[in-house]
């Protein structure tokens, strides 16, 4: 995975399990369609999901930012043998 599909993904699974997380729509959504046992164990579904997320938004931030400069190094070092 490059950086940027990694920054979208946690972005967007940190803001979805961050809103089922805050606000009832969840609940109501289970209750809905007859699944409102479950929502005893959302807990345990939605913040590791919200950490995992959280986890590969900054995964993905430090890829982007240690790209570029890795990119710079290997073209330094390689003009640097082909003059000697």
């Amino acid at each position: 995975m490059n950086d940027a599909t990694l920054i979208k993904t946690g972005a967007v699974g940190a803001v979805v399990a961050a809103i089922c997380c805050a606000t009832p729509v969840l609940v109501i959504a289970l209750g809905a369609v007859g699944l409102s046992a479950l929502t005893g164990y959302l807990d345990y579904v939605l913040l590791p999901a919200l950490a995992v997320c959280l986890g590969m938004l900054g995964y993905g931030l430090y890829m982007r930012r240690q790209g570029p400069a890795a990119c710079c190094h290997a073209d330094a070092a390689s003009k640097t043998t082909t003059r000697t």
